[in-house]
């Protein structure tokens, strides 16, 4: 399966796609649940059966064409990661094409969002998770998953929703004006505008799917109970795509499990959708 959506299209050729697909397979640093690694292969098998038209946007937006990049494989140290990451994502923002990414575990989205907020100095980097991830460093290490954001906290706005697991040290690096937490979120809506009129013009989404309440995202390597179901997500989402420029966005932490096929449907359907929204507004 190398298409998404099992569309094979002249449209999907690295030439004339307008949407670029990096998936990272690394989970070299996870510390509890396993397989985010092996996330990309179950997403597409699932996108292929998902119907194509968007009921709610009246668009198909796998026209736009859709590239699956090679895939990063990496089972070295996090920061030969970090740095091949990194790399990869500096020199495919040339492209001029709308990237995507699909991990692996969170630390690898710390390279994408450092060569993200160099070309956009003003960045808005919206973290959608279960955690916080802003440890600066973990098990001797500051590109650990745990440690995923604490660079974008030094050099974007960051801002960060869902959130219902900590460490008591990260308090010291949280803005509390900018995090979301989930029981203050349940049940309203105010923190959807509210967030929003926190962001800079330029935004970068990184989706953790363990935001989502594991009832609906069981895959994923630390299920947090109280988290986001989907028509909450999806409605928030829409409103951040109608009015701020998402220049790109990754989603991470999915581990699929071998007779479970929901889960990868689930991110499938999320990945099509904030296309979707982007290419209805933006496109």
């Amino acid at each position: 399966m190398t298409h998404f959506g099992g569309a094979e299209i002249p449209n999907n050729n690295k030439e004339k796609a307008e949407i670029f697909l990096q998936s990272v397979a690394y989970e070299g640093s996870c510390t509890w649940g396993k397989g985010t690694a092996n996330a990309l292969k179950p997403f597409l098998q699932a996108s292929a059966h998902m119907e194509l038209y968007d009921i709610e946007t009246d668009t198909e937006v796998y026209k736009q064409g859709i590239h699956i990049l090679p895939e990063i494989k990496e089972s070295r140290s996090p920061e030969q990661v970090y740095e091949q990451v990194y790399t990869t994502v500096k020199q495919l923002l040339k492209s001029g094409k709308y990237l995507t990414f699909l991990g692996g575990e969170h630390s690898v989205s710390i390279g994408i969002i450092k060569a993200f907020y160099e070309r956009f100095p003003q960045l808005t980097v919206l973290q959608l998770d279960a955690h916080t991830d802003l440890r600066p460093t973990y098990m001797g290490s500051s590109y650990n998953h745990a440690c995923a954001l604490y660079d974008a906290h030094l050099n974007t706005n960051l801002i960060q929703i869902g959130v219902r697991s900590m460490d008591v040290e990260e308090k010291k690096h949280l803005d509390l004006d900018k995090c979301y937490f989930a029981n203050d979120m349940y049940g309203q809506q105010k923190w959807m505008e509210e967030s929003i009129k926190q962001m800079t013009e330029e935004v970068y989404i990184t989706f953790d799917v363990d935001v989502l309440d594991p009832s609906i995202m069981p895959s994923t390597g630390t299920p947090e109970p109280g988290g986001l179901d989907w028509h909450t997500t999806i409605s928030y989402l829409k409103k951040v795509f109608a009015s701020k420029k998402v220049v790109g966005f990754d989603i991470v932490e999915l581990a699929p499990q071998k007779g479970q096929p929901a889960p990868d449907f689930l991110v499938a359907k999320l990945y099509y959708k904030m296309l979707s929204y982007q290419f209805q507004n933006h496109g």
